[in-house]
């Protein structure tokens, strides 16, 4: 078990330092537990067994390098206004957490959000999920795609850079589209805003992509990030929690009337593996493969978990 975990193949150890758990723990330094078992229950995903050791151990040394990158940030803004003479701005430090489905970057975006949240000098930290971001079902369904939700092109990346751009730019009032996974499309005139925060955190499967392959001049969502975390883990284990999360789906919110797939509700458990299975085999695996996976090593952290859900290293890109 421990050589899965603590496998690092496939990495380009070069550009990254990495850290044990151990190693990465000593980096807290001072910074204080903030959060409770309450806190943390709230925080957790479906079937995620995230401990206040791993609060403490991976999160609050996470935080505190966030808190001193968003402080640099900050500075390096004011001496830009300084030398060309223009009030001093405030301009939201966007923070990108990208990763497969069902490893865990939701919770780690929340923990994080709850962690700088504390920090006194950037209280307002936003949480916002690319899910809004993608094209309603009807849409979907029109250009043949409703099977490939999660993919790139089922996104409105339009809408999304747009977003961002206004968010970057220090527009008061920005609103992002809200997204039900119960009814698994976008709720029609609902949205959030977002009002000038000090941090906003963006979680999505494809948050890190770049050209591959398209024209140069084109924006992307990760051209925004001031910060990039990839949540890691081996393929093999993350198949295991997908799987395992939609067994619990089964008996919860696929139950409800209003969900779109309740027409699994009624499935034994042998029928609902294999159809998780064929999810996986279809739709998830190669997303990850073709998509997720090769922006890895865009990111400027990588958290490395166990097949437990622990995250087992921390690769930080060198400067």
């Amino acid at each position: 078990m421990l050589s899965v975990c603590m496998q690092t193949s496939g990495y380009t150890n070069s550009r990254y330092i990495g850290f044990s758990r151990e190693e990465w723990s000593g980096l807290r330094a001072a910074t204080p537990l903030v959060l409770d078992e309450d806190d943390l229950a709230n925080l957790r995903g479906i079937n995620e067994k995230v401990s206040l050791d791993e609060v403490a151990d991976i999160y609050l040394p996470l935080s505190r390098l966030l808190n001193l990158y968003v402080a640099a940030t900050q500075s390096l803004y004011k001496v830009t206004d300084t030398f060309l003479g223009s009030p001093a701005s405030k301009v939201p430090y966007i923070i990108g957490i990208g990763g497969s489905v069902a490893v865990g970057k939701s919770t780690t975006a929340r923990i994080s959000q709850a962690l700088l949240a504390r920090w006194p000098d950037h209280p307002s930290v936003d949480l916002i999920t690319t899910d809004g971001f993608l094209h309603p079902n009807r849409i979907l369904e029109e250009r043949g795609i409703l099977h490939r939700k999660g993919f790139p092109e089922s996104y409105d990346q339009r809408a999304l850079v747009r977003f961002l751009a206004d968010v970057k730019s220090g527009v008061p009032e920005v609103e992002a589209p809200v997204y039900s996974h119960i009814t698994y499309d976008i709720i029609p005139d609902k949205t959030r805003v977002v009002r000038t925060p000090d941090i906003v955190i963006l979680e999505g499967l494809n948050v890190l992509q770049a050209e591959n392959g398209i024209s140069p001049s084109r924006t992307f969502v990760s051209d925004f990030f001031d910060f990039s975390i990839y949540v890691d883990a081996a393929e093999e284990d993350v198949e295991r929690w997908y799987v395992d999360r939609f067994l619990t789906f089964t008996n919860t919110v696929f139950q409800r009337d209003d969900s779109y797939f309740k027409r699994y509700a009624g499935l034994t458990k042998d029928e609902a593996v294999a159809e998780a299975n064929r999810i996986w085999h279809e739709i998830n695996g190669p997303n990850l493969a073709e998509n997720i996976k090769p922006t890895r090593e865009r990111a400027q952290l990588i958290l490395r978990k166990c097949p437990d859900h622990s995250v087992s290293s921390v690769k930080l890109r060198k400067i």
